[in-house]
């Protein structure tokens, strides 16, 4: 999974800077979603060796850093699609507005990392490397958050609601009113394949945004759940450490799917640029053509009027001077 995932987030970075980076706008979310994938995907080695060897070998920097780059990656890459999902919005409900540069992406997209630092920063601050004693009486090192447990829950639940429940809201308003303002302006686009090019770009950022919820919601359920009604439950401890490697291995198999969204998104989103860009380009050369044609209509009717009021003005004098000979 850790290769299959890393080695297509490479293949995309790579498709994406040869594909899209001179006319897309979407080339800076691309890149940074799976930027974030990568560095999701490299805390597999350090999880793996963990759960095999039933110790942490990589001191209390290895607790703060790895175990907080799941929050991190998480937060930017779902501030990342709301915000693509906005400018799409934008690019439809309201095409002539000024479209933001590449430069204000890139300061958008800083922004979202740091918010997203910022977020993840209680815990890089609280967890610790914590020795403890197993059954068999062996030491054991472990990474444990050393909050107090309303504290813990507290900042757990503002997690979900920045990860997945503010973000699902805004998303869900955003598409209920895309599919409005398609709805509407479907009957009136007479450009159809312009049309289908542009629904294909949505389609695509959300099928990433449903993959994102249908592989993270299921593991935050799961952490709720442990914090606020565990004992309800009543599993027994296999039981609790297979749905917890389950709901683990969902969230790192949407970083292996998302190269392949991630790609498709990138060869349809150049297609409709391309074809945006050539319906443009013939836009321009029908209105010089028809402006051409136009002038020159507008010169042969000057033509003949100044040839008709020259006949005319010759025809006044030879009357004028047959008059004046008789």
């Amino acid at each position: 999974m850790c290769v299959f995932g890393i080695a297509g987030n490479i293949y995309t970075l790579v498709i994406v800077n040869h594909s899209i980076r001179s006319v897309g706008s979407l080339y800076v979310y691309i890149t940074n979603l799976a930027l974030a994938d990568l560095l999701y995907l490299f805390t597999i080695p350090f999880v793996v060796c963990t759960y095999f060897a039933k110790d942490w070998y990589f001191e209390e920097i290895g607790c703060r850093v790895l175990l907080s780059l799941d929050l991190l990656t998480m937060h930017a890459s779902i501030f990342i699609l709301t915000v693509m999902s906005v400018e799409r919005y934008r690019a439809v409900a309201m095409p002539l507005d000024i479209r933001a540069s590449a430069t204000c992406r890139k300061v958008i997209t800083m922004a979202i990392w740091l918010t997203s630092c910022l977020l993840t920063l209680p815990m890089m601050i609280m967890i610790h490397l914590k020795e403890t004693t197993n059954p068999t009486g062996t030491a054991k090192r472990i990474c444990y958050p050393t909050w107090k447990p309303e504290a813990y829950k507290a900042y757990l639940t503002i997690l979900f609601n920045t990860s997945v429940l503010a973000p699902g809201v805004i998303i869900g308003y955003l598409y209920i009113r895309l599919a409005q303002a398609y709805w509407v302006s479907g009957r009136m686009m007479l450009d159809i394949r312009n049309r289908t090019l542009k629904q294909k770009v949505l389609y695509m950022i959300f099928s990433i945004i449903l993959a994102y919820w249908a592989c993270f919601v299921p593991f935050w359920v799961w952490q709720l759940v442990k914090l606020y009604n565990y004992e309800s439950l009543r599993l027994t401890p296999p039981v609790h450490m297979y749905v917890n490697f389950f709901v683990t291995c969902l969230t790192y198999s949407n970083s292996c799917i998302n190269p392949l969204l991630y790609t498709l998104l990138t060869k349809n989103y150049k297609d409709y640029a391309m074809h945006r860009s050539r319906s443009s380009t013939e836009r321009v050369t029908f209105k010089r053509r028809r402006g051409g044609s136009q002038g020159a209509q507008r010169s042969v009717a000057q033509k003949d009027t100044a040839k008709a009021t020259q006949a005319r003005v010759q025809g006044e004098v030879s009357a004028s001077a047959s008059n004046l000979n008789q």
